[in-house]
């Protein structure tokens, strides 16, 4: 008999076809922009993500794996979570589906979720980094960002959700 983790892993775990045939690679660090309009807060969550990022670059994807060794998808949103901005987010892609609110993709902000359907009963996650990127732990290449306007990514797309408080409901009220 299967133990009923390896079946929701199964189930809700990460997956994601190999995007290699239409991903562009990720611009070095340095070079992505950040939008005039990202306020100071937003500019502080993407630093301490890129953080993150530049500790797990290249990391392997494994199912169900959450060290770097190998890394799972909802694994690697969680450790981003927890690294970068000091929060605890729920190990499985389902379970942080379930998260916070939803937004509208002209809404979205840096450290949002980004949710893709990659198969009938997949599910993939990421983190927006903003410039319409995120950041993910992919099946083919491991931890990377890819675009939210790569024609595979762009077809799998789900939803966004935010976990975290807008940056700018944060500050004082004037």
């Amino acid at each position: 008999m299967i133990p009923a983790s390896i079946m929701l892993a199964a189930l809700f775990g990460c997956s994601s076809s190999p995007e290699t045939q239409f991903d562009e690679p990720a611009p070095p660090i340095e070079q992505i922009e950040v939008p005039p309009a990202v306020i100071p807060p937003q500019l502080s969550t993407k630093a301490s993500l890129m953080q993150v990022y530049k500790t797990w670059e290249g990391a392997p994807y494994r199912l169900g794996g959450s060290s770097f060794n190998g890394i799972d998808c909802s694994a690697f949103v969680q450790v981003a979570y927890r690294d970068a901005l000091d929060m605890e987010l729920p190990r499985t892609t389902y379970m942080q589906s379930k998260m916070g609110k939803q937004v509208k993709y002209k809404e979205i902000r840096v450290g949002d979720l980004a949710f893709f359907k990659t198969t009938r009963t997949m599910r993939h996650v990421g983190v927006y980094i903003g410039n319409k990127q995120f950041m993910h732990a992919s099946t083919s290449q491991g931890v990377m960002i890819s675009r939210l306007d790569n024609p595979y990514w762009a077809s799998k797309f789900w939803h966004f959700r935010r976990v975290i408080s807008p940056p700018e409901s944060n500050l004082p009220s004037s």
